[in-house]
């Protein structure tokens, strides 16, 4: 039986919802925050510096465990952990790729000018990164329920795309399950009496204006309304309660 993981990138315009999203991802969860967010969303947390300590072990006391990404190192370190397995995380959380690029380009240009050959490691050293925490999901010991990773958006050759530099731009949407286009739509209230309210919406369907898309047989439909990654899981491999 296939494990139930998915690996998803979600881009949107500033403010809409991406970390909070993210937030939803089954505990306990690791976030890996490039951006500081972490001090707005809600539930218990812990925190966890992945060049000094070993993962915290999980008492039931907690949700979320921060680990603030500083440099890129502290990413590498914390995905070293992640892989050997010895860690009590269900999900992972990249907050924002578009952030830690940034991060890994700084520590490869010091003085901030790319050669052509540093463009290079750089996209060498993000694809290997993004495909290694996608692959976590199928780890043959500590296997991930889900890895999301955020990233702002750009306008880009007429549409609106996961914010990475260089070749990474053209690579990265093909190496994970699920790129959503999150946005905010005003739609009719159940009670007409009632005006109007806002809802988070996930486009997750190829479309002209967003990037965006799923290998994942059509199960999530053209757009998620109230988007969470336990809602999407279950969409797409049954829920929980009826596998059990």
């Amino acid at each position: 039986m296939a494990h139930r993981a998915l690996s998803i990138l979600i881009h949107s315009d500033t403010k809409v919802g991406k970390s909070t999203f993210g937030n939803t991802a089954p505990a306990p969860r690791l976030i890996l925050d490039a951006e500081a967010a972490y001090r707005f969303l809600p539930g218990t947390k812990v925190f966890w510096d992945p060049m000094t300590q070993a993962p915290p072990e999980y008492d039931g006391a907690w949700e979320t465990c921060v680990a603030i990404i500083r440099t890129y190192g502290h990413l590498i370190r914390a995905y070293e952990w992640l892989n050997s397995g010895r860690h009590p995380f269900v999900s992972v959380v990249i907050d924002s790729i578009s952030e830690v690029q940034t991060k890994c380009k700084d520590d490869l240009a010091n003085d901030g000018r790319m050669t052509i050959q540093l463009w290079g490691d750089l996209l060498s050293q993000m694809e290997k990164l993004i495909r290694g925490f996608r692959d976590l999901t199928e780890h043959p010991v500590r296997p991930l329920q889900a890895v999301v990773i955020t990233s702002m958006t750009q306008m880009r050759d007429g549409k609106y795309r996961p914010y990475v530099q260089g070749q990474l731009q053209v690579k990265m949407p093909y190496f994970l399950d699920v790129i959503g286009y999150m946005y905010v739509d005003t739609v009719p209230n159940i009670d007409p009496t009632q005006p109007p309210h806002k809802m988070r919406r996930l486009l997750v369907v190829p479309h002209v204006q967003f990037e965006a898309g799923e290998r994942v047989q059509g199960r999530l439909g053209e757009i998620v309304d109230n988007p969470t990654v336990p809602l999407m899981l279950d969409m797409v491999f049954g829920s929980e309660t009826k596998e059990n």
